[in-house]
């Protein structure tokens, strides 16, 4: 029988207490995943001293927020002792997605996608751990055998214009990324992976069209999914991999499986969930094994990018390495899947060297500081090297955003302030083009520990410009307000 109103709650309490969280630490916690504003500081007091219940929907938020702290389900009746109801606008991102992977599986998953459509208000809320892995789990022991198609492809055989405009238009979403990043033209290309699925559901294709279409399903669900990403909006960009990877099982293309897991590898990172992020990434490079030697080098790279957020430094190298190797020896006349595009020994260099940046700062933290600081300046020198001062004419935008602000990071780690003001100074004019909270919350970050420095001459100066330009061009992440699924 539930408590009566005004004696404290202890199940609140004990999950506090467990996780050595004051309340005021729960409420900066939801603001940080939901946003600003989402809870006052002082609020959970009340609820963990007075056993008080939020209005919804904050105790799905605080259930949510705990349930991925503690590694377990932490359910909304057992929390609020029965005074609080689920709020169906909130709901994980593997809602639905246990289904077999045969084409059926696929089409009853697609199915969901296309009649949600524009209207549906679900907020997918990302999950980690066992949750993660069980989405693809089948995948990875084999239990989910062969997909229904060949991934070979017999040209426009059929003549279909429909389909043929699809795939033309697949190298176009791709730059929309690349020179806006993830937020901006989201969804827009949610909406292309929904026309997709619609024409998948209505059915009568032919097996050449039907296959066609697959794999641009795949195609485009790979890439919304990095887009969600860098928009922040975890959940949903989990539920677009999880998709484009079965529909990329349909057609037994092992290259783009390993390229979707690689990529949930890389978010689950950027999480900083990094057991989720090693065991994606080992299957990926399990999945890649035979493939062109561009998706191998790829999905190594996100692999030592794992074992850096791990903190293991020898198994970064040592994958970080090979990676190099491979896109060295790489032969240009050897055919790579269009997606690759990217991938180049620079971008791979910058990748590492970011990655450094991260685990030489982790290694400072834990008070290491010689090994720490070869880390950072390993990490800078290769970050010197790539787009951080691309042109406002180029069309890597987002990129150049993401590893200046990594670099001015690692300057300032360095004590290089100078140095990181003239790089921070950069990333943050791009700002008025390029939407990517996944980049902007890595400036934020910049902002705050710089703001410990402002004596110094060169951060006194720059430091209201970023604030100013943040507060200005940033863009909230999508996954920090009720959206639009696309």
């Amino acid at each position: 029988m539930p408590k009566a109103a005004g004696e404290p709650n202890e199940v609140l309490a004990a999950c506090l207490d467990e996780l050595g969280w004051s309340p005021k630490v729960l409420a900066r916690k939801l603001n940080r995943v939901f946003g600003p504003g989402t809870v006052a500081e002082s609020a959970p007091y009340h609820w963990r001293d007075a056993g008080r219940v939020p209005r919804s929907p904050l105790p799905t938020k605080a259930a949510y927020v705990l349930s991925q702290e503690l590694g377990r389900v932490v359910t909304i009746e057992q929390l609020w002792r029965g005074k609080a109801v689920d709020t169906p606008l909130l709901v994980p991102a593997d809602e639905n997605l246990a289904r077999p992977w045969s084409y059926q599986g696929l089409a009853n998953i697609v199915e969901d996608w296309v009649l949600g459509g524009i209207t549906d208000r679900r907020r997918f809320l990302a999950i980690s751990g066992t949750g993660l892995l069980a989405v693809v789990s089948c995948y990875l022991d084999g239990a989910a055998g062969r997909g229904a198609y060949t991934p070979r492809l017999s040209g426009d055989a059929d003549g279909d214009p429909l389909v043929t405009q699809v795939e033309q238009n697949l190298p176009l979403l791709q730059l929309l990324d690349d020179e806006h990043g993830g937020a901006r033209h989201l969804p827009y290309v949610g909406a292309q992976f929904r026309s997709v699925g619609l024409l998948l559901h209505e059915g009568g294709h032919s097996d050449e069209v039907t296959i066609r279409l697959i794999r641009a399903l795949a195609e485009i669900g790979q890439l919304a999914g990095w887009m969600a990403f860098d928009s922040a909006d975890h959940g949903l960009a989990q539920r677009f991999f999880a998709t484009g990877l079965r529909a990329a099982h349909q057609i037994n293309d092992r290259a783009l499986c390993a390229h979707i897991l690689a990529d949930m590898s890389f978010q689950a990172a950027s999480r900083d969930h990094p057991a989720d992020a090693v065991a994606l990434g080992e299957a990926a490079r399990r999945a890649s094994e035979g493939g062109t030697t561009a998706v191998r080098a790829s999905v190594l790279s996100r692999l030592a990018h794992s074992y850096a957020t791990a903190g293991r430094g020898t198994d970064f190298e040592r994958t970080s390495a090979l990676a190099r190797e491979l896109i060295e020896g790489h032969r240009e006349n050897v055919d790579e899947p269009r997606w690759m595009y990217f991938l180049t020994p620079n971008h791979l260099d910058c990748q590492a060297g970011y990655s450094l940046i991260n685990l030489g700062r982790s290694t400072l933290r834990q008070g290491t500081r010689t090994t720490g600081r070869a880390f950072v300046r390993q990490g800078e020198t290769l970050l010197e090297s790539g787009a951080h001062a691309a042109p406002k004419g180029d069309s890597s935008q987002r990129r150049a955003l993401f590893e200046g602000a990594w670099l001015a990071l690692g300057y300032n780690t360095s004590g290089e302030l100078e140095r990181a003001c003239e790089v921070g100074r950069i990333a943050a004019a791009r700002l008025a083009t390029v939407q990517s909270p996944r980049s902007t919350s890595l400036l934020q970050q910049l902002v705050v520990e710089l703001r410990r420095k402002q004596k110094n001459l060169h951060v006194g100066s720059f430091l209201p410009e970023l604030e100013e330009s943040l507060s200005k061009h940033a863009t909230p992440a999508r996954g920090r307000r009720t959206t639009v699924r696309g």
